[in-house]
């Protein structure tokens, strides 16, 4: 059923381009009925799948036999686990996408085609086809943000569009360098991950595909692209950008640049680890000072993505596992922050400026989206019963392991985290009252009330997360046992486990 989750999306894509300009309603069913499809492929896919079998082959087709490429897709618990979140956050995006009127079948033409991507990045075993999915996924996030897209848009979606391409021309060179050193004639991953690269080659391939992957992850100094992406971005390609495409980037350093280069990864580890740091206490200390409120939220997700880079630094097993665990979290509340910011909020009040929002009393003017932004702060801030606690605590207690000291820096990015969510939650939803009557806002004037379906798509977020932090069992059950699979076989023999 994993499968069936790329071929849907893809037939979705084209479904809601034909449907007529001139009715956004069938456009916006067929959008919602590809999503849910989509999704309850991912479910029954993961309730079959079986984490004790490893790396399950789910389709291997001969593709181009002259340079060994096949369509392989395969799935391990980490591919399910990022499945399931991609399945979430296309069906939370379409919810709050509900009221696009503009182009609305191209716009989710676009939406769907970046998820097929997404889909086939996390499930290909083959190297090159997992290439070919990751700059399908690619070019529609230059479309969304440069037609639909808010302030600065065309400079947003060059920005995004250049460093994307620089990081991938990056990696197809390591790619290509692995293909040809390894003397296997095949792209496949297992086969790759099982051939000894001389350190000497390790050396400069792994930083070189690490860093290319990374680019899209928002690794510091390499992620200035996303909060300016984010802020230019519509709702629901605000809510993917944070929920799922960083999370490609991610992805791609686990299962390609540290299963290919183990040894690369140890030569490397501390320097990795400090970038990571550097980009937790650096994405939180900006966001602290941001004015504007989409702002405030892409350097938190420049921020928490550092504990993901952090965890798959540490060569640990409870790093490592963290570190999925928190690409999933941040994909939950990233788009659930990026939900009330942009729809909520920026689509009623026509303003991200905080000095604005503070007199606006948006607290009584819509107060199921002050109470949504409270809940999304909590768990952004990683308060135990939340999915972003457990995750981030087993980043830190893996980091801990490995490096203490930049341990200990981390965890004061954290506390810079609980500061600018509670500073920025009071001022746009709580501000003081004298502040507020200084200001010379239209205080009559009445916000639309919020939609059933953002509403739908905010409650399914929520539930996620919480559900998660809760019970983390559902995901690190499939998790863990894939670092036992023979594609990490290298990197468990590095790490010493």
């Amino acid at each position: 059923m994993l499968a069936w989750t790329i071929y849907l999306s893809f037939a979705g894509a084209l479904a809601c381009l034909l449907t007529p300009r001139a009715n956004p309603r069938a456009t916006r069913a067929v959008a919602l009925g590809t999503a849910l499809a989509g999704l309850l492929c991912g479910l029954m896919g993961a309730v079959q799948f079986k984490p004790e079998n490893g790396l399950e082959v789910i389709t291997n087709v001969r593709w181009i036999p002259a340079l060994g490429i096949d369509f392989s897709l395969a799935a391990d618990g980490i591919s399910v686990t990022l499945v399931l979140l991609t399945g979430i956050a296309a069906l939370a995006g379409v919810l709050f996408s509900w009221n696009v009127e503009h182009r609305t079948n191209e716009f989710f033409a676009f939406f769907f085609a970046l998820i097929g991507g997404v889909y086939g990045v996390f499930l290909s075993l083959d190297l090159f086809l997992l290439f070919v999915f990751y700059e399908i996924a690619i070019v529609p996030k230059y479309f969304l943000i440069a037609i639909w897209g808010s302030t600065r848009r065309d400079y947003a979606a060059m920005k995004l569009a250049l460093y994307s391409f620089i990081g991938s021309g990056m990696v197809l060179i390591g790619m290509l360098a692995a293909y040809a050193v390894s003397g296997l004639a095949s792209f496949d991953l297992q086969a790759l991950a099982q051939h000894s690269f001389a350190p000497e080659f390790q050396r400069w391939a792994f930083p070189l595909v690490f860093v290319g992957f990374a680019i899209l992850a928002g690794m510091w100094p390499f992620h200035t692209w996303a909060p300016t992406g984010h802020s230019a971005a519509p709702t629901a390609a605000s809510m993917l950008l944070a929920g799922v495409v960083m999370k490609l980037g991610a992805y791609g350093c686990l299962r390609v640049a540290m299963t290919l280069f183990p040894e690369g990864l140890k030569m490397w580890q501390t320097e990795l680890a400090a970038l990571a740091v550097t980009g937790i206490v650096y994405g939180a200390l900006v966001a602290l000072v941001q004015k504007d409120f989409k702002f405030v939220i892409g350097y938190s997700s420049v921020s928490h993505m550092g504990f993901v880079l952090l965890g798959l630094a540490t060569l640990n097993l409870v790093g490592w596992s963290g570190a999925v665990l928190q690409m999933f979290s941040h994909g939950i509340i990233a788009g659930l922050l990026f939900g009330v910011v942009g729809r909520m909020v920026y689509d009623r009040a026509h303003t991200r400026e905080l000095d604005a929002l503070e007199g606006m009393g948006l607290l009584k003017a819509m107060p199921f989206a002050a109470v949504t932004f409270v809940i999304a702060g909590f768990a952004s801030m990683g308060m135990p019963g939340f999915s972003g606690f457990i995750a981030e605590l087993q980043v830190l207690i893996g980091a801990w392991q490995a490096f203490p000291k930049l341990a200990i820096i981390a965890g004061v990015g954290i506390m810079v985290g609980v500061v600018y969510t509670l500073k920025t939650t009071a001022k746009v939803f709580f501000p003081d009252k004298t502040a507020e009557a200084e200001l010379h806002h239209d205080h009559g004037r009445e916000l639309d009330p919020i939609s059933v379906q953002e509403r739908l798509g905010a409650a399914l977020l929520i539930l996620c997360t919480l559900v998660i932090g809760l019970h983390p069992r559902l995901l690190l059950d499939l998790i863990v046992p894939s670092f036992q699979s023979p594609l990490f076989d290298g990197l468990r023999k590095v790490a010493g486990l």
